[in-house]
């Protein structure tokens, strides 16, 4: 969050109390609801007006969903809802669920790693058919930041990686892109977790994919990957996640299913859920593809070859996204204040396979034919004494692909 006239970070300062906790009590949804109803800002020691809408979203998101099973996976609740009382379908006043496209996602060959077709253990619980799993928003989530639009932000300052240009104040990068019109893209994601050291200012580290159209204040993205967030996501462990804006990060955009977006219409996958397992250095490799397709006017999302849902064309007004993307970016981001923690592996790039974490499998969609074609991306080393990439090359098992990542620290 950012705060004015002082650290950048007042998140830091209270990111601790989220990952310190190792499970959570069970708490049935009515009961939660009933808590939120009669919630106080002195329970939180918050300011009546910014704890009042903070309770007000929740309630809103909330309203007149029918939840019959809910359960905890490690320090979050998933509550079980039925699709067409999501939030997005309700509050953003759609009529029905848009059909997705007509043909197959690509899940990717393994070539040696683990392909996730789905990130939870399939040994636990789950929910049922016409329901999608909504990870629990709750006022512990949202008074660990100054304002409800800073628990929505990305992050401080957030902005869309510019080549050739300094990184925004406390981001660093190390990301490949390409300029061109795309109606969506794959890329196959290397999944690790990054330690996060909060008490050093460190806030967080990720992989992903971004689609991007327009410029300045009009700049709109559909975004995923997966991210270690202490802060936001109460764990040391990387979880799925996805984002959006439709104002360069200004007044819209929001992580996961926090706030009318996204419409899920699938529920082998959980937003801002964590995964079983990662890579690690020398050891097994997992990963899992994502491709974005703009189809109908809404950009859908598959997830381990299966489409899980889109974001409708209605949240990006009359903005490029309701068109085609222009440009298409992959790679890593971390945030910190003075000390950035490792992103990828927390090797460089030359490390290799096996090391250094990797995107593979990466194309993108031709507006003109609607037909798939390799990316000719470029790399980008915006911070190299912490971060590097090497690539992209391509070859016959990896398609295009590139390694990225590094230790961060000081000097970044």
């Amino acid at each position: 969050m950012r705060i004015l006239g002082g650290s950048i970070f007042a998140l830091v300062l209270l990111a601790g109390r989220a990952h310190a906790q190792s499970d959570v009590q069970f708490t049935p949804f009515r009961d939660f609801i009933a808590g939120v109803r009669t919630a106080s800002a002195g329970d939180y020691q918050r300011d009546t007006a910014v704890f009042e809408e903070m309770r007000q979203h929740i309630l809103s998101m909330y309203q007149d969903v029918e939840v019959s099973h809910s359960f905890v996976r490690q320090t979050y609740h998933i509550d079980c809802v039925p699709v067409l009382q999501q939030p997005s379908v309700r509050l953003l006043g759609l009529t029905s669920i848009a059909s997705p496209p007509p043909y197959s996602p690509i899940a990717g060959d393994s070539n040696g790693a683990v392909s996730l077709t789905s990130p939870e253990d399939a040994a636990v619980e789950h929910c049922d058919a016409a329901t999608i799993p909504m990870r629990r928003i709750t006022l512990e989530d949202l008074t660990r930041y100054a304002t409800l639009r800073d628990y929505f932000r990305k992050s401080p300052g957030e902005s869309v990686p510019v080549p050739g240009a300094a990184p925004a104040q406390a981001h660093r990068y190390s990301y490949t892109y390409q300029n061109v019109n795309a109606l969506g893209g794959n890329s196959n994601l290397n999944l690790w977790s990054p330690a996060v050291n909060t008490s050093q200012g460190e806030i967080f580290s990720l992989s992903q994919e971004w689609y991007v159209g327009g410029s300045g204040a009009g700049t709109q993205t559909a975004e995923v990957g997966w991210q270690n967030y202490p802060g936001m996501y109460g764990s040391e462990n990387s979880a799925l996640f996805i984002y959006w804006t439709a104002d360069n990060y200004n007044r819209t955009g929001c992580y996961n299913l926090t706030c009318p977006g996204f419409v899920q219409t699938n529920n082998s996958w959980t937003f801002g859920g964590t995964f079983p397992n990662y890579s690690t250095k020398g050891g097994m490799q997992y990963e899992f593809s994502a491709e974005y397709s703009f189809h109908g006017g809404d950009w859908w999302l598959a997830l381990g070859g299966t489409w899980i849902g889109y974001y409708p064309a209605t949240i990006y007004g009359i903005g490029q996204l309701t068109h085609y993307a222009q440009l298409i970016e992959f790679g890593s981001e971390s945030v910190g204040e003075t000390v950035w923690p490792p992103e990828g592996s927390g090797q460089f790039a030359s490390a290799g396979d096996k090391f250094a974490a990797y995107q593979r499998h990466l194309y993108y969609i031709r507006p003109s034919a609607g037909t798939n074609a390799p990316d000719k991306l470029t790399g980008a080393e915006p911070s190299p004494a912490c971060y590097t990439v090497a690539g992209p090359p391509q070859n016959s098992g990896w398609g295009v692909y590139f390694f990225l990542g590094g230790p961060g620290g000081t000097g970044c």
